[in-house]
């Protein structure tokens, strides 16, 4: 069901109704980030709840409180993935990349006896460090705020194009009181009288 139907169940009588959708603002890029968000969601409450079960199947015994930390980190980095400021949550996802792949590091050597798990451990990190290069570079190209990045510069434009002298009193000049708003007589006079002293 999409969300335009779901927004009629609390509209009052005389509201209007959502009949469609406008295009969406949202890039490529943004949308990446949205799912890498959600992953990131996902792989930390995993990483919180089961990391013993990672720890064995990756052959990094007693590793388990850094793999319950790996998920606390994911978590936080999936704020900011999921909110307007994308950049800063596919930096620290990128960040956690690095660690997750120097972990994983220490299990390929070739006594482990998952070494094997931890090499397609390795691969998918890989891929998932990819995505949130691509993520990283497409969200902070299409939301760069400098001038020249396609948007309008207005640096040489001016608040008052004829300067201050001639534009004060330009909207007293132009405006014209509705006669209903017109006071008669004058302020004081509509004043009650202060008690002398």
């Amino acid at each position: 069901m999409p969300l335009t139907n779901l927004t009629g169940i609390a509209r009052s009588e005389g509201d209007p109704r959502v009949r469609h959708k406008g295009p969406s603002s949202m890039t490529d890029a943004d949308r990446l980030a949205r799912a890498l968000g959600w992953f990131s969601i996902g792989l930390g409450v995993i990483e919180l709840v089961a990391p013993g079960r990672i720890a064995r199947g990756l052959g990094l015994e007693h590793r388990e409180g850094l793999i319950r930390a790996y998920g606390a980190r994911e978590l936080a980095s999936a704020v900011p993935t999921l909110s307007v400021d994308k950049s800063a949550g596919l930096a620290a996802r990128l960040g956690g990349d690095v660690l997750d792949l120097l972990t994983l590091a220490t299990a390929l050597h070739p006594g482990n006896p998952k070494r094997g798990n931890a090499a397609v451990a390795t691969a998918l990190v890989l891929g998932v460090t990819l995505l949130d290069l691509v993520a990283y570079a497409g969200v902070t190209t299409a939301h760069r705020r400098e001038p020249h990045a396609g948007g309008r510069d207005y640096s040489d434009r001016g608040g008052l194009p004829k300067g201050l002298q001639e534009s004060r009193g330009l909207a007293r000049k132009d405006f014209k009181i509705p006669p209903d708003y017109r006071a008669e007589g004058t302020v004081a006079a509509a004043l009650p009288a202060a008690p002398s002293s």
